[in-house]
């Protein structure tokens, strides 16, 4: 049986399907998880508290499955493959869950709560060292540029065309992950006839980047 925490976070997004945040009320949450009102509180301390965590579960669960997506497609020895998936991840989990749209765009509606605003927990391996400061807008986008460049470093050598047997250089595959992340998240925004032809678009887009980047 789950732990009291994960019903309960459970339990507040399941009510955010049917109320906006100002009407979710804590003793309703705790019902519906089973558990005392008490216990909610002592898990989050406060509605705020319960807001955060759900808002970083849920970003949490959707990084783990664009890293997911980029490691199977991976396989494939293809970088426009590795955004693609990653695209289509995106776009499909960004319909089905308001935490992770708000996280990406920066819009939340009127019906998540203020702690939805912030996108993402850190990066897992700050850059310069240092800890990292906490959320920032951007952030979420960062982290699946970073990781579907991690991805396309660990393909097979690109074909013929693409700068020789070593491929493109950090830097250029950096910047056309970016580009992917871009293109992708204007899709969230405005969708295209099938997230199949969005998630090929933004293929065509690194595998052109990656092709004609200087060398």
């Amino acid at each position: 049986m789950p732990a009291a925490r994960e019903l309960l976070l459970d339990a507040a997004f399941t009510a955010l399907g049917a109320r906006p945040w100002h009407g979710v009320r804590m003793v309703d949450v705790a019902a519906a998880a089973g558990v005392s009102r008490q216990t909610l509180y002592n898990e989050f301390g406060s509605k705020d508290g319960l807001a955060r965590a759900l808002v970083r579960r849920e970003t949490d669960a959707f990084l783990t499955g664009a890293e997911r997506s980029l490691a199977e497609a991976a396989a494939s020895g293809d970088a426009g493959d590795c955004c693609a998936a990653a695209a289509l991840w995106t776009l499909r989990t960004a319909r089905a869950n308001p935490f992770v749209r708000a996280a990406l765009t920066g819009c939340r509606g009127d019906r998540l709560p203020p702690a939805a605003a912030p996108p993402v927990p850190p990066p897992r391996a700050p850059r310069d060292g240092r800890p990292p400061r906490g959320p920032a807008p951007g952030l979420l986008a960062e982290r699946i540029r970073d990781s579907a460049a991690a991805a396309i470093g660990r393909c097979t050598p690109p074909q013929d065309g693409q700068h020789g047997q070593d491929g493109p250089g950090g830097e250029v595959v950096l910047r056309a992950c970016e580009a992917a992340v871009r293109l992708t998240l204007s899709y969230v925004i405005a969708p295209a006839a099938t997230d199949e032809e969005a998630a090929r678009e933004v293929a065509r887009l690194v595998r052109a980047l990656l092709r004609y980047a200087p060398a």
